[in-house]
């Protein structure tokens, strides 16, 4: 019996990032992960583009990885890296593209969560896959992905848009 050598397998940085963050999330017991469907190559591209801004810091009306991020100018930064206009303040971030449902949330997504009492207290991100966000948060932090399953932004999420298809 002649032996034979398995094929080989080619997988993306991005496949592995995507396989490891949802093998943590799943090792933490959490809720399970928002449907996210197919990813666009664009989508996949606006991922890769916010990914690569992590540990940028944060700057109040900021919206270089030069100068720093605040959250709109992070979005709104990635978006134009990629050829997509979205505006650039959150208020009218939360109207950009058109209303997905929660769960069906896809890579590439403008996550929007209500964290203040004012019309103008949202907060947007963009949706990684595996139930997590990339966003820049706040005053002294970096941008980085955290976890939509925690309670803290779970119960803030109030919309989810697509911009890109």
């Amino acid at each position: 019996m002649e032996r034979t050598s398995p094929p080989s397998l080619r997988i993306s940085p991005w496949a592995l990032l995507a396989l490891a963050s949802l093998l943590l999330l799943a090792g933490c017991g959490l809720s399970r992960p928002v449907d996210d469907g197919p990813m666009s190559e664009d989508a996949h591209k606006v991922v890769r583009t916010a990914y690569a801004q992590m540990g940028k810091k944060y700057r109040s009306g900021g919206a270089s990885p030069q100068k720093g991020f605040d959250c709109s100018g992070l979005i709104w930064w990635v978006y134009k890296q990629n050829g997509y206009k979205v505006p650039r303040i959150t208020v009218d971030q939360a109207s950009a593209g058109y209303s997905v449902p929660k769960n069906q949330a896809r890579p590439g997504d403008i996550v929007v969560f209500r964290t203040g009492s004012s019309p103008r207290g949202l907060h947007t991100g963009i949706y990684a896959g595996g139930n997590s966000f990339i966003h820049s948060p706040r005053r002294g932090e970096k941008v980085r992905m955290e976890n939509m399953s925690i309670p803290y932004w779970s119960n803030k999420l109030v919309a989810v848009r697509r911009v890109v298809r």
